[in-house]
């Protein structure tokens, strides 16, 4: 049989008014498809609805789904010469974008579980109506990606490249200001680059409208790649001259009136004019003429290296079910993983330490870790004749998952909404991470914390994600164990980093201590 001889007809466009026969039928199995695929990971799909509904940083993501219909309808007369056949290749992008949402399922990272719930309706495509159908499809099955509401992710990063284009401006223009991490000092009083401050908002609605400009108007891919560049700093650098400006005006009208000017004026306004700057800038780049279409069906049902990954099984309906089989026993595998509960003692102490002294918890402002999701919880201080006084915080969870992640955001030390700010990172040992962390009446924390999964000690979250994975693949339940040893910045105190490396000598190894508080051992027997 010649090579060719196996592959699916191209289909004529002697009719543009009403879809082949093929494509109704092969529609209704995609639709059947997405529909079965919301409804199996409806878990993920109601996620993101809550945050691009309820959300400010997500609220242009509800536009998404009409712009991806509607880029698919401007393909629809050349996609209509294509003829829309099951494909192995599209089975195996299915499979890899359901190993995603698994890999996202055992680690716990509900991002990572969007994110494969969203490829699977995109792999789906290739899967149910081919290679070549899927090519002509290309730009609106990636710009799906905007319904993954990621970003919040980048606000540290972006607060403090904030505060340093603030700072550099008001220097330049003559204002005395003094920085420390994400505050600044300045004659007007303290200001705060804050998380609503970081202009993440913008940048993520810049970047999806930015993409989207780029390929409606341009044809040349440098300068797409220049254009979206441009919608990355631009906002970014925008956002900088806002909050230098509203630091600038407090020095003149005062901090409060200026919060109010700041949020009128520049929350509206400037970034109108950004966003029509940057379209003006590169409106005489625009290539793409008036009408162009947007694919050549022709050229892509000519494709011989499409062709040969559009075969399939001489039954279609083979491809839907072998996808309904990938799907069952992912969510039957990662359902398994989410009953796993490791056996937790009634009872956990803090251990005496030779050298340390038991002393009652009242720090110069109130500070507790947060660990929502954790079985058992305690915070106690202790004290040495040196004057070191260390606080310490443990947490138990019988398991890792949506809730309950040990190095979830906002768990741990750093504490916003207890009034508590992120100023940097801190010295700490290779199985912490060290933290300065700065709250109420300006008081700083040095803060260590530190995860146990045995084999594993770390104060990276990436390897408690790796442990954690390994758990759930084998389906093998064992505690977690989340360490914050803290000590305060006071006037006649050694420093807090001195405070917690004479403690941490003293407990000696740290895997075997909180071993022993994981296995609920008498305090003397640790």
């Amino acid at each position: 049989m010649p090579p060719d001889a196996s592959l699916a007809p191209v289909a004529t466009a002697t009719d543009r008014s009403c879809p082949a026969p093929a494509w109704r039928t092969g529609l209704l199995r995609l639709a059947a498809c997405w529909l079965l695929l919301v409804a199996a990971f409806w878990r993920q799909w109601a996620a993101m609805a809550d945050q691009w509904w309820n959300i400010s940083t997500y609220t242009h993501v509800l536009l998404v789904p009409a712009i991806v219909a509607w880029l698919a309808a401007l393909r629809a007369p050349e996609l209509r010469k294509l003829s829309p056949v099951p494909g192995w290749a599209g089975l195996a992008a299915f499979a890899l974008a359901l190993a995603v949402w698994l890999a996202g399922a055992m680690a716990g990272l509900a991002l990572v579980e969007q994110a494969g719930a969203v490829a699977m309706l995109a792999a789906a495509v290739p899967a149910v109506l081919g290679v070549r159908v899927a090519a002509g499809l290309l730009f609106p099955l990636a710009y799906m990606a905007f319904l993954v509401p990621f970003g919040d992710e980048l606000v540290p990063q972006l607060q403090r490249l904030d505060a340093w284009i603030t700072v550099g401006l008001l220097r330049l223009t003559g204002v005395p200001v003094q920085v420390e991490g994400v505050f600044l000092w300045t004659p007007a009083g303290l200001f705060e680059i804050a998380e609503a401050c970081s202009g993440v908002k913008f940048l993520i609605a810049m970047v999806a409208f930015g993409t989207l400009a780029a390929h409606l108007c341009l044809l040349s891919w440098r300068r797409r790649a220049a254009f979206v560049a441009a919608c990355v700093v631009v906002p970014i650098l925008a956002n900088g001259v806002r909050s230098w400006g509203t630091v600038a005006v407090a020095q003149r009208i005062g901090a409060a009136r200026a919060g109010g000017f700041d949020h009128l004026v520049y929350g509206w306004i400037f970034f109108a004019i950004v966003i029509g700057g940057t379209l003006a800038a590169g409106w005489r780049a625009f290539d793409r003429p008036p009408g162009d279409r947007m694919i050549d069906g022709a050229a892509i049902a000519r494709d011989a290296r499409l062709a040969r990954l559009d075969r399939g099984p001489r039954q279609p309906a083979l491809i839907p079910a072998a996808m309904a089989a990938l799907a069952i026993a992912a969510l039957a595998w990662a359902a398994a993983a989410d009953r796993l509960r490791a056996p937790l003692p009634r009872e956990i102490a803090l251990p005496r330490v030779a050298g340390w002294q038991a002393v009652p918890y009242r720090p110069l402002a109130p500070w507790q870790p947060r660990a929502a999701g954790a079985n058992a919880r305690l915070i106690g201080r202790y004290a040495d004749a040196r004057g070191h006084v260390v606080d310490v915080f443990v947490a138990l969870y019988a398991s890792q998952g949506p809730g309950r992640k040990a190095d979830g955001w906002g768990e741990g030390a750093f504490r916003p909404d207890r009034g508590w700010a992120w100023q940097g990172p801190a010295a700490a040992p290779p199985d912490a991470r060290g933290d300065r962390i700065l709250g109420p009446a300006a008081r700083e924390r040095v803060a260590q914390t530190s995860y146990r999964l045995a084999p594993v000690t770390t104060g990276s979250s990436a390897r408690l994600r790796l442990a954690v994975i390994a758990d759930r693949l084998v389906v093998r339940a064992r505690p977690t164990v989340l360490l914050v040893l803290s000590a305060e910045r006071a006037p006649g105190r050694p420093a807090p980093e001195a405070a917690i490396a004479a403690f941490r000598t003293a407990i000696g190894p740290l895997d075997r201590w909180l071993d022993g508080i994981a296995a609920g051992a008498p305090a003397g027997e640790r």
